[in-house]
């Protein structure tokens, strides 16, 4: 038998009167049963704070967290409805407008960010992105909003950490997701990327102050001193610093922070002792980046000298197996592949050409800038391994390719990248990583199978289906070509 549902004398006018207000303000229901479902647990949570004698003012995300925890015994309403994520979500809704009514007395913030939604949205447009990306951008704002008001996180206290926590949060913000289910790779990825956006957003408005700390950059200790070391000393580029960082991240603890105490049984085990699923390759970073740091500290007197002949070496066994390559068949088949209609096709093309003329490195490929390349002699200014700079024949086939995208398919931006992305805000590659990703999608769009992947495989291939990379880890046999103007 049914239990006649109270009537709204029972709860009183005010409680009457701000669920009639929160039904309006959810604005054109999907269906009468969402608008009932929503009505449903406003009622609910208003009842059992009035039976725990719990004033509006001081609701927070504790008492939802209370109310979603408590053995429901309230007339008409089950144990059953309070376990369920949208319930909860109606509830959490109805919290946020209690909080805009000015019923619950939320912590002042120096900023109504809210407010800056949609001039972010604007912004968006305004550097030319997709509709896709514009909405899901302007999603995670909102949601990273929502996430911070039920958080209780000022944004005057916002930092990197704050953003970290979002992205790993199991949500139960009041927003509306299509999805209530992250997908455990993209979803924290998504989420960070999104907030971060609207805090640069927001920082270059002056509405939130500038990020005081750097994320990842040691700038005191010996890893700041040893990234000094490595930059001034031993000419390494960023991209080496920045590995060797992360590595000596991993185990510095380990040894401790003074050199003086290290021994040679504590910097053989940081080699040894490691887990069973680090590979080979893993292995022997650690090996190159422990003898680095330990000669870094001799450097300054600060450990013997004779402390970095205690790592045991990582065997690496040479000339195992040839390098794999692709026959020259393939590889103008490759080429053919790319749609010289398209301005994607066009910049693949151009890359792809760089890569299996001149045999270059993915990361020759992604430094490659606008000023590196002599239209008048004909040659490519590449900078290699220790910031060394190379001088190398321009190709006619190259020229040309390189001359019809960057004349007739490279966005107009002032970046000096030679290769940029095709969709706005039209940024440079983040990393050579993202080469290797072309030189993939070109295989899976001609449907070329059975070749090595990623981009080096051209550098061990040439026309003759022999191996051509000198010692320098360039093609010296090319010949100047002349390139139209």
């Amino acid at each position: 038998m049914t239990t006649p549902q109270p009537s709204t004398s029972r709860l009183g006018e005010t409680h009457a009167a701000l669920i009639s207000r929160f039904l309006s303000d959810c604005g054109p229901p999907r269906s009468t049963t969402s608008l009932a479902h929503a009505g449903s647990a406003a009622r609910h949570f208003l009842r059992w704070t009035s039976t725990h004698h719990i004033p509006i003012d001081v609701i927070d995300d504790d008492v939802v967290e209370r109310f979603r925890r408590h053995r429901c015994a309230c007339p008409r309403y089950s144990a059953r409805q309070v376990r369920e994520p949208a319930y909860l979500g109606q509830v959490r809704r109805f919290v946020c407008f209690l909080e805009n009514q000015g019923a619950i007395v939320a912590p002042s913030d120096r900023v109504d960010v809210g407010a800056y939604l949609d001039g972010f949205a604007e912004h968006l447009a305004a550097l030319g992105h997709g509709r896709s990306v514009r909405l899901g951008y302007s999603a995670q704002a909102a949601h990273f909003v929502s996430w911070l008001r039920v958080s209780r996180i000022r944004w005057t206290a916002l930092d990197e950490g704050a953003i970290e926590r979002f992205a790993l949060h199991k949500c139960r913000c009041p927003i509306r997701a299509k999805r209530g289910v992250r997908v455990p790779g993209t979803g924290p990825a998504h989420r960070r990327r999104g907030a971060r956006r609207f805090c640069a957003y927001l920082r270059r408005q002056g509405a939130i102050a500038p990020c005081l700390a750097v994320e990842g950059r040691p700038t005191d200790g010996p890893l700041g001193a040893y990234r000094t070391w490595l930059a001034q000393e031993r000419g390494a580029t960023d991209a080496t610093i920045r590995r060797y960082i992360q590595e000596a991240t991993r185990w510095l603890p380990r040894l401790g922070p003074d050199p003086a105490r290290y021994t040679a049984a504590a910097v053989r085990s940081v080699v040894i002792e490691q887990e069973p699923s680090r590979s080979r390759s893993s292995i022997r970073m650690t090996v190159t980046v422990l003898r680095s740091f330990l000669r870094f500290a001799a450097s300054a007197s600060a450990c013997s000298a004779a402390l970095a002949e205690a790592v045991p070496p990582a065997v690496r066994r040479r000339l195992a197996t040839l390098p794999r390559y692709a026959a020259p068949s393939t590889i103008e088949a490759i080429i053919a592949s790319c749609d010289g209609t398209t301005p994607v096709g066009v910049r693949d093309r151009a890359i792809i050409l760089l890569l299996a003329r001149l045999g270059l490195r993915a990361a020759d490929v992604w430094r490659l800038r606008l000023e590196d390349v002599d239209w008048r002699d004909g040659r490519l200014r590449l900078h290699g391994k220790q910031r060394r700079s190379v001088a190398m024949p321009l190709p006619q086939d190259v020229g040309e390719a390189l001359l019809a995208y960057i004349t007739g398919s490279r966005p107009v931006v002032a970046e000096q990248h030679v290769f940029l992305r095709a969709q706005a805000p039209f940024t440079p590659f983040r990393s050579a990583a993202e080469i290797a990703g072309i030189v993939a999608r070109v295989l899976k769009r001609g449907g070329i199978a059975g070749v090595p992947t990623g981009a080096h495989m051209f550098a061990y291939s040439d026309r003759s289906g022999r191996g051509f990379r000198c010692e320098a880890g360039h093609r010296s046999d090319m010949k100047p070509a002349s390139i139209p103007t």
